[in-house]
């Protein structure tokens, strides 16, 4: 589906025990291929620095069930600068849509010194709207999102399985390659996040291996979830 030139998929979100998702692990294991970004079968590292306003309209309007809605978020993978990406999520009712851009890591570095003019004169979109976002908006770094991510492919569909696992928030820094980064994890030790992404269409086959339909969909956003460990410990 695509809306305002943007192309948006449907994700579907779950929580799981530990004891569903090593049954379901192995189901879709069987079935699907492990993504080829991955380092072992436990999948890759994540870890996000996300953006938001001054009056935190991020996380209210995902509170507050706002229809449509997204953030922004710089992202690096197994703690790793060779890869840096700037994206946009974008939220539309029941679907998302992700655009991404490259910066390096001296832009990184200076956007977290607050020297943002370095995107001054950027061509792309989506580094164009950040940069207008951190200078007439502004926007500010609120929090950093890690986790272990497990994911598998199916090509019908452009289906996407992920198992999101560890899911931590730091508190003692907005620098993602600080080496020093105070963890906290949100959730309980035995749950897992589990997401299905796909386009138009979930393939039978897939639908009767996940089984949606038996499991509790959740509006589960590892932003928030994050960013309310911050607001508990610092009040911001």
């Amino acid at each position: 589906m695509t809306i305002h030139g943007k192309k948006f998929r449907n994700e579907l979100k779950y929580y799981l025990h530990v004891y569903d998702y090593f049954s379901l692990r192995q189901k879709v294991s069987s079935v699907l291929e492990l993504d080829k970004n991955s380092q072992t079968e436990d999948g890759y590292g994540i870890r996000s620095l996300y953006f938001d306003g001054i009056h935190n309209h991020s996380i209210y309007d995902k509170n507050n069930g706002v229809f449509n809605r997204e953030k922004y978020r710089i992202r690096i993978y197994n703690g790793s600068d060779q890869k840096i990406s700037l994206e946009r999520k974008s939220k539309y009712g029941d679907f998302i849509s992700k655009e991404a851009a490259p910066i390096t890591r001296a832009e990184y570095d200076a956007i977290l010194r607050g020297d943002i003019d370095v995107l001054s004169d950027k061509e792309h979109p989506l580094l164009k709207d950040f940069y207008a976002a951190l200078k007439f908006r502004n926007f500010l770094p609120s929090v950093i999102v890690d986790y272990i991510r497990e994911a598998y492919v199916y090509e019908p569909g452009n289906v996407r399985i992920t198992f999101d696992k560890k899911l931590s928030a730091g508190l003692s820094t907005i620098d993602l390659f600080n080496p020093n980064i105070i963890w906290e994890e949100p959730l309980l030790p035995e749950q897992t996040i589990l997401e299905v992404k796909f386009d138009q269409f979930l393939p039978d086959n897939i639908r009767q291996l996940v089984q949606p339909e038996r499991l509790m969909r959740s509006a589960i956003s590892k932003y928030v979830l994050c960013r309310e460990v911050n607001i508990k410990h610092f009040k911001y």
